[in-house]
């Protein structure tokens, strides 16, 4: 009798806790579903926006700041020439171009050297952020906008910080090294200033560069990778871009600028610190850092997100590499989260501190743990006979078939308004990886962001490493 009883308290335990696995999945997809209806207005100011925009009128508007692009590169041989072309490159009225080789083990520097005729030049820059020591600084004899600084290994965000000491002008633009910007990217991300807002910061869309036909450091014919993976990770970043971020422009609470592509306000950053250097999350860091500065001392700045202003990234093309990527991702985020807590659900933030911190923590942070913890439950009522089919259909439904809807939404979005993929079956072979991703790609992330979230409990603070194959062989 007791094992009877055992048992059933057992059945009605596991129920109740499915139960409420079902209810948090299909809360975060109805938040997600929130943020695609807020995307909507924003997508469409942007695209009537950059409709009636004349580029010449741009590039000789006094509304336009001077930009210093801010480059850490570190074992980026494979694509350091590529996209320090396309940094030069650029249709932008004033800008500079910093790299800092953060102490290469490969021949990154010395390509430098041989592809832009660098030559050392006396150190004149004044060290108000502390850095690792810096071993030499190098400008160009063909490219007067471009300077390198070569120093010790001192990891991403110090790299920054040294060239936030070396930069000249009011506003930063700091991207990854493997990254290829559009020509009329800076144009583009600007288009807040042109509008008058007062701007603290502005992020731009990343874009898959794997599969896509390079040259000259410039992305010219646009394709979907036919690897599994790489398409996958195309759908994610078009949803993650479009309508996630686009969504929290509505409501003034985005938190994160990709440390790929983001532009700030030197000033406003030099007054925080720059870049800490104690998290692998430094750009989600520093975007709530800078917003606590701004609410803080009372002073107006928005955090836009500019979806077709666009930069060209290489993602991960092995197991091994993906998974290290996600696993310092996920850590990044739980640390950022615990060192700002005392945002947490706090009036005096605002919309940061009473919408999108909690929703980051419930939706972002807490989400492998929890989906993990679903499929178990699952499981296990399926095994002992506290869930039947129709339990089984609803969970899966919910944790995977509204994603691959909200992708396959993403894919509309996008070519309806930027229609990027000149080739319709990039477009189909888009619309395959989103039930891909949804169905087996979606739950293997769950499993590396679970190891990043027991690697941070354990004081992992490791970057890991990025193996680069380079443009030309995407």
């Amino acid at each position: 009798m007791n094992d009877l009883v055992s048992m059933e308290t057992l059945r009605l335990a596991v129920s109740a806790a499915a139960d409420l696995s079902l209810w948090y999945l299909g809360a975060t997809s109805a938040g997600y579903g929130i943020l695609l209806l807020l995307s909507l207005p924003e997508l469409w100011k942007h695209w009537t926006l950059s409709a009636a925009e004349l580029r010449s009128e741009l590039l000789t508007s006094d509304a336009l700041p001077p930009i210093t692009i801010m480059a850490p590169a570190h074992n980026e041989s494979a694509t350091i020439v590529d996209s320090t072309m396309s940094f030069l490159g650029l249709h932008y009225p004033s800008y500079e171009l910093i790299i800092v080789n953060d102490d290469s083990k490969d021949d990154t520097l010395e390509r430098l050297i041989a592809a832009f005729q660098l030559y050392s030049v006396p150190p004149a820059v004044r060290t108000v952020l502390p850095t690792v020591p810096v071993r030499g600084y190098y400008r160009s004899r063909i490219h007067a906008k471009l300077f390198v600084i070569d120093k010790e290994n001192g990891g991403k965000a110090d790299a920054l910080n040294a060239a936030l000491n070396a930069a000249r002008s009011p506003y930063v633009l700091a991207v990854d090294a493997d990254t290829i910007l559009d020509p009329d990217a800076l144009l583009r991300l600007s288009r807040p200033f042109s509008l008058g807002e007062p701007v603290a910061a502005v992020g731009g869309a990343l874009r898959v560069a794997n599969g896509c036909r390079v040259e000259n450091g410039r992305v010219v014919e646009t394709r979907v990778h036919s690897q599994w993976m790489t398409g996958c990770q195309s759908v994610e970043y078009l949803r993650a871009f479009l309508f996630g971020r686009l969504g929290w422009n509505r409501v003034g609470g985005n938190l994160i600028i990709s440390g790929a592509f983001g532009l700030f306000r030197r000033d406003h950053l030099m007054a925080i610190g720059g870049y800490r250097t104690s998290t692998v999350g430094e750009d989600m860091d520093l975007v709530i850092r800078l917003r606590r500065y701004l609410y803080e001392h009372k002073i107006p700045g928005l955090v836009p997100f500019v979806p077709d202003s666009v930069a060209w990234t290489e993602v991960p093309s092995t197991l091994k590499v993906l998974g290290a990527q996600r696993e310092r991702w996920q850590r990044g985020l739980v640390g950022t989260m615990v060192a700002n807590s005392t945002v947490f659900l706090n009036p005096r933030y605002g919309a940061m501190g009473m919408i999108a911190y909690p929703w980051f923590v419930f939706a972002e942070m807490i989400a492998p743990l929890a989906e993990a913890v679903g499929w178990a439950l699952l499981a296990l009522a399926l095994v002992i006979g506290a869930a039947d089919w129709h339990v089984a259909v609803a969970f899966v439904a919910t944790s995977t078939a509204l994603q691959a809807l909200l992708s396959l939404v993403a894919i509309l979005l996008e070519e309806l308004t930027f229609r990027a993929y000149a080739d319709p079956r990039d477009v189909w072979r888009l619309c395959g990886r989103a039930f891909a991703e949804a169905f087996g790609f979606r739950q293997l992330l769950i499993w590396f962001r679970l190891k990043g979230m027991w690697r941070h409990l354990g004081g992992e603070l490791g970057w890991g490493r990025m193996q680069r194959v380079g443009f030309r062989s995407t």
